[in-house]
């Protein structure tokens, strides 16, 4: 994939968002500037989002230590040397580390095995190993793991965490292993006692109840963190209600345990490191792609992409120097690494001071901490479980096609182990993958004009070449005959075996021509055509054809693409476009979006010739009719969309990281007027509109905008479908019920489309709903 490797950015300085900024001497407010590898600016934003994320820290680490039956401080201890030490050393600016949920149930096991201080032992060597894989830059091999198998495990792990603390919520004590915590819940729910029961109620009703509290109060509770509100408001309850409740018990810090030289059978030692290492590397390094998505498209944030390989060392690194002082494993986690992005952080202060706050709070607040009940923190760790059974992963890999692999993932971790699944979960994916290989349809057709049709369906390897020459062999000499490869895998037995074919039959006097992936020929797999090279990726950062893109001549890039066009796309597309040519166009909707070169419209509507009537400019802006001053191109396109083409519908499509938007908000009143400025005033009123309102009303899928420029893109979607309504076309067309209008947001870094659920009522105004695949 080298090749295809981005070679070159058009520089458009005054709509380009922060992130993409190469003028180093003027970072972006809030530190996203140039700084040395482990220097820290503190912005004010950084400070906020510590202390949110630090709020949240403290009882998920304490819930964590008991889930495990881990020493209570042991928590803590990671949850600030994942902080610090991580936050300082690790290669993604936004991640939180501390104490790793993914490795619970591995960590339990361990401790009943091995005891305390050998796990803080093996916890060492995990970080030890870790570092070496980082070294060896092996971070990028470990995400090529199948997603299946990667959410599989990860939902195992929290349907094993679940189990474990339905009991202590229900006032009992976790058994070994996820089969036996499922097998004595019967026997636990006959001698439940009454307090702790309701006290995990409480703290699952707040939890769930916090973020969707409403009116003008409820945005100023939910400012406080929802783990935080749930753990101070069951403590209280519980010191009033039942005052004899289990609650938390630390230690004192002279009598902390540290590890010892790691004791028990060899085999079991070693499979034990690589368990931690695995799980918590593929934790981190999964939660800094996540997290590096989140934080892609903010304003103000480091702008740089996540160095996985320096991440997987930071995390080693970390993991060493908890396992050395008595802590817990440490990873990246998504539910920290998320909340201290909505939190408004801009780089590593953030995860750095609330490590540093957790240490602290460690030494200062232990009569503090010791009045939470341990039901408390034991149902905000349930909770943490059943989140990790993400139903839109199900969604996802059903799609895909790899639920088999997923649920075989599942069933392994729980009823097997955390190893043992991902073994079988392989095993699996690896049984599909043949499966797939194998199940090649290759069937020929004959024609009324004597034409053979041979197609063939799936990936052609040396499992289908007795089907393939049995097919051939029926070919009558002599005969017109037209392969079409419908795969995007051809091997070296395949491609003989096709090849010789075509050879033989061309000297019998027949004619052979080859469609599809091989692009009109039969071309050997490691020189044929990239597949990496979709119609719809930029051909000008791709170089297929020469490893050496600075040897490449711009001039040629041009050429290049539309002969790519006339020999492999052309083909496919020629007969709908003769159609179209001879009929006309009757597009049924007409689609107005940003000028943004992210925004492919044919790839996000999944449309083709002839469908939409698209007008794009800078800004997806609908001038107001009369303020065009000379410029009637929207509106002319607009009246012959509505009135000529009699389009059905018009969608005004906005997007995420808009450098239009972005340059309505830092425009300043002192600048000369350009052409640029000229056409943005008709985003004016967007803008008004946003400052004149409570930022409440707008939702993308149930959450807030993440910052200022997605608030405006959104809301420049609902302000352009209003000057669509003022236009004397639209409102006739909707005046009569033939026309309809939507609003559309596309996130270009989640490749997310949310749709405008209705643009006519007030009280929904703006809120834009996720388009889920079907």
């Amino acid at each position: 994939m080298s090749a295809c490797a981005p070679t070159r950015t058009r520089h458009r300085p005054r709509l380009r968002s922060p992130k993409r900024s190469h003028r180093p001497h003027s970072p972006p407010p809030g530190g996203g500037g140039r700084r040395p590898r482990f220097g820290l600016r503190i912005a004010g934003a950084d400070l906020s989002a510590s202390i949110t994320v630090f709020l949240i820290a403290v009882p998920m680490s304490l819930g964590l230590a008991v889930a495990i039956n881990a020493p209570l401080e042991a928590g803590l201890v990671a949850a600030a040397v994942g902080g610090i030490v991580a936050g300082l050393l690790g290669g993604s600016a936004l991640q939180v580390s501390g104490p790793s949920a993914g490795l619970t149930v591995v960590t339990a096991g361990l401790i009943q095995v091995y005891g305390w201080r050998t796990t803080c032992a093996i916890t060492v060597c995990a970080g030890l190993l870790q570092i070496v894989l980082g070294s060896l830059r092996t971070a990028r091999g470990a995400l090529a793991v199948s997603p299946a198998i990667v959410h599989g495990t990860l939902a195992g792990i929290g349907v094993a965490i679940a189990l474990a603390q339905l009991h202590i919520v229900l006032g009992g004590m976790p058994q070994s292993s996820a089969l036996d915590n499922a097998l004595a819940l019967p026997g636990q729910f006959a001698r439940v006692g009454p307090a702790a029961p309701l006290i995990g109620a409480l703290t699952i009703a707040v939890l769930v109840g916090w973020p969707r509290l409403p009116g003008r109060t409820g945005r100023a509770l939910r400012k406080i963190p929802a783990a935080l509100a749930s753990v101070v408001l069951a403590t209280a309850v519980a010191a009033l209600a039942a005052p004899g409740i289990a609650r938390v018990d630390l230690p004192s810090w002279s009598s902390h345990a540290l590890p010892e030289m790691p004791q028990g059978p060899v085999l079991g030692l070693i499979t034990a490191v690589f368990t931690v290492m695995l799980v918590a590397s593929l934790e981190s390094l999964l939660s800094a792609v996540a997290v590096d998505k989140m934080g892609a498209d903010r304003p103000g944030t480091t702008g740089k992409r996540a160095d996985l390989d320096r991440e997987l060392r930071g995390q080693g690194i970390a993991n060493a120097v908890s396992g050395l002082i008595g802590g817990l494993p440490v990873s990246g986690g998504a539910v920290r690494g998320t909340a201290n992005v909505r939190a408004g952080a801009t780089g590593r202060a953030s995860t750095v001071l609330h490590g540093v706050w957790v240490l602290l709070a460690a030494g200062l607040l232990v009569t503090v901490l010791e009045w939470i009940p341990l039901a408390a923190l034991a149902a905000l760790v349930m909770m943490v479980g059943i989140q990790m059974v993400n139903f839109a992963h199900i969604r996802n890999v059903h799609k895909h096609r790899e639920f088999l692999v997923y649920a075989a993932t599942v069933c392994g971790v729980v009823l097997l182990g955390v190893l043992q699944g991902v073994v079988l979960g392989i095993a699996v994916a690896v049984g599909v993958a043949l499966h797939r290989l194998a199940r090649t349809r290759i069937i020929c057709t004959e024609e009324e004009s004597g034409l053979h049709r041979v197609r063939a369906r799936g990936q052609l390897t040396f499992l289908a070449v007795p089907q393939l020459s049995r097919t051939l062999a029926h070919i009558p000499q002599g005969a017109h005959v037209v392969v079409e490869l419908d795969g995007s895998f051809m091997d070296h037995a395949a491609y003989e075996t096709l090849q010789h074919w075509q050879e033989s039959h061309t000297a019998q006097g027949g004619r052979v021509e080859v469609t599809g992936r091989a692009g009109g020929r039969i071309a050997e797999p490691a020189t044929g055509a990239h597949t990496c090279c979709r119609p719809w990726t930029p051909w000008r950062n791709h170089h297929c054809d020469d490893h050496r893109p600075e040897q490449r001549h711009r001039s040629r890039q041009l050429a290049s693409g539309v002969s790519s066009f006339q020999r492999n796309t052309a083909p496919l597309v020629r007969e709908e476009l003769a159609r179209l040519a001879r009929e006309g166009q009757r597009p049924t909707q007409l689609f107005l979006t940003c000028s943004d070169s992210r925004l492919v419209t044919s790839m996000i509507t999944s449309s083709g010739p002839g469908d939409l009537f698209t007008v794009r400019n800078v800004g997806n802006l609908v001038p107001m009719p009369g303020e065009e001053a000379s410029d009637d191109s929207v509106a002319a396109a607009i009246e012959y969309a509505v009135d000529v083409l009699r389009v059905e519908s018009i969608t005004v499509c906005g997007h995420s990281g808009c450098g239009a938007m972005q340059a309505l908000l830092n425009a300043s009143p002192d600048a000369p007027m350009t052409p640029l400025r000229r056409w943005l005033r008709h985003g004016l009123p967007s803008l008004e509109r946003m400052r004149s309102r409570h930022y409440s009303w707008a939702r993308i899928s149930g959450r807030l905008p993440t910052d200022a420029v997605e608030q405006l893109c959104i809301t420049n979607v609902v302000q352009q479908l209003e000057h669509l309504r003022a236009h004397e076309a639209v409102a006739k067309r909707l005046a009569e019920g033939t026309l309809q209008l939507h609003g559309m947001y596309f996130h270009v870094g989640e490749a997310q489309a949310y749709l405008l659920t209705d643009a006519h009522d007030h009280e929904v105004e703006g809120i834009f709903a996720q388009v889920a695949p079907a």
